[in-house]
C-alpha cells in the first residue's frame, strides 16, 4: 500500500508578477508525494483564485481521494474521482512519477511520446507601464522569444515600448481576458503591425463568440476558455491555438488526451504553465514535441528553484533528470 503525504511550498518571485488580473510575490505551490517501498513520486500543482480554487480548497480535494490513492496508485482511477485543476494535477504527476521509478521505464516511453530535447521557451514580461515594460523587453532582448502581459487600457503603447525595446524578438501577447469587443480589432491591427506571434485569450471566457466573427489577423489562443477536453470542438471556429496547462487539464494524462484531440480538430498547441518550480514544469516537457509555442519560463520567474531544479540556458529549458521527475 501507498502512502501519500502533501505539502505547501512557498518561492519568492523575482520583483512581482503581473497580469491584468493583480500582481503576486511569490509561488504558492501544492506537493503531493506518493511512497511505496522505496520509491517516491512526486507532482506540484499550482491553487489559481481564476478558477475557484485557493489552497485549502486543493488540499481538500486531495484528502477526500487520499484512500482511493493510497489503496490502488491507478491515475486513471483518479481522472474518475477528481475534476480537473491542480490537485488532480499534483496527484496525477506524482502517479506518473511513481510509476516510472517502480519500473524504471522513463515517463516519456510509458506516455508513449518522444523523449523529451532542449527547447526554447517564452520568457514573460509582467505588464506595467509602457516605460517600465520597455526596460524590462530590453534586459531581456537577448531572449528569442518575449511573452507580453497587457491589461486593457493603455495596450497599444505597451506593445509598441515592448517592439521598440526587443525589436528581433518573437513576440506572444497574452491579454488575460482585458480587451473588450469595442477594443478588439484595433489591438489585432496594432498587434499584426508589430508584427506579434500570438493573441492569447483577448476576451473574456465565455464571452468570446466575437472571435467567430471577425478576421484573425493573428492567430488567437484560447488559454482561459479551454481547460480539458470538453467543448474543444465547439471551441475551432473561435481560436486558432489552445494553451494547454497541467493545471488546468487536471495533470499529464487529460494534458496527452487534449493535445491529440486539439491537433485531430486543427488546432495548435502552446504548452503553457503557472509561476511555479520545476517539479511543474518537468512532466509539461512530455508535451512540448507537439506544440509550436512553449512558454514554460515559470522557474525564471522565481528567485530561487529547487536545488535539483531544470537546467535554463538563457531561453533554452533542457529535460529533466530522473532526481527531479519521470
Amino acid at each position: 500500500m501507498a502512502h501519500l503525504t502533501v505539502s505547501v511550498e512557498h518561492f519568492p518571485i523575482l520583483g512581482k508578477f503581473v497580469i491584468s488580473r493583480g500582481a503576486k510575490t511569490e509561488a504558492i505551490v501544492v506537493v503531493a508525494t506518493i511512497e511505496h517501498e522505496s520509491f517516491r513520486g512526486r507532482g506540484e500543482g499550482v491553487p489559481y483564485a481564476r478558477y475557484g480554487e485557493s489552497v485549502d480548497s486543493v488540499l481538500t480535494q486531495i484528502d477526500s481521494v487520499r484512500t482511493a490513492i493510497e489503496e490502488s496508485s491507478d491515475r486513471r482511477l483518479l481522472q474518475s474521482l477528481l475534476p480537473p485543476g491542480a490537485a488532480r494535477n499534483a496527484l496525477d504527476c506524482a502517479l506518473w512519477d511513481l510509476e516510472a521509478k517502480r519500473s524504471g521505464i522513463a515517463a516519456h516511453v510509458l506516455a508513449g511520446v518522444p523523449p523529451p530535447r532542449p527547447v526554447v521557451t517564452a520568457f514573460t514580461i509582467s505588464a506595467a507601464s509602457p516605460e517600465e515594460m520597455a526596460i524590462a523587453a530590453a534586459r531581456a532582448r537577448g531572449r528569442p522569444v518575449l511573452k507580453i502581459k497587457l491589461a486593457g487600457e493603455g495596450d497599444l503603447a505597451r506593445l509598441a515600448a515592448v517592439r521598440a525595446a526587443a525589436p528581433e524578438a518573437a513576440l506572444i501577447v497574452d491579454a488575460n481576458e482585458a480587451w473588450s469587443q469595442a477594443t478588439l480589432e484595433r489591438n489585432l491591427e496594432a498587434c499584426a503591425k508589430a508584427g506579434v506571434a500570438l493573441v492569447e485569450q483577448p476576451l473574456p471566457a465565455g464571452e468570446d463568440a466575437a472571435l467567430g466573427k471577425i478576421q484573425h489577423l493573428v492567430p488567437i489562443c484560447a488559454d482561459e476558455s479551454v481547460h480539458d477536453r470538453a467543448g474543444l470542438e465547439a471551441l475551432r471556429p473561435l481560436y486558432d491555438a489552445l494553451n494547454v496547462k497541467l493545471d488546468k487539464t487536471g495533470g499529464l494524462t487529460e494534458a496527452l488526451a487534449v493535445v491529440s484531440l486539439a491537433q485531430s480538430l486543427g488546432f495548435e498547441i502552446m504548452i503553457g504553465c503557472m509561476v511555479a518550480s520545476s517539479l511543474a514544469m518537468a512532466p509539461a516537457l512530455l508535451l512540448a514535441g507537439s506544440a509550436r509555442f512553449i512558454d514554460l519560463d515559470g522557474p525564471l520567474l522565481l528567485e530561487r528553484d529547487r536545488p535539483e531544479g531544470l537546467l535554463y540556458e538563457n531561453s533554452i529549458v533542457n529535460p529533466a533528470a530522473p532526481a527531479l521527475w519521470g
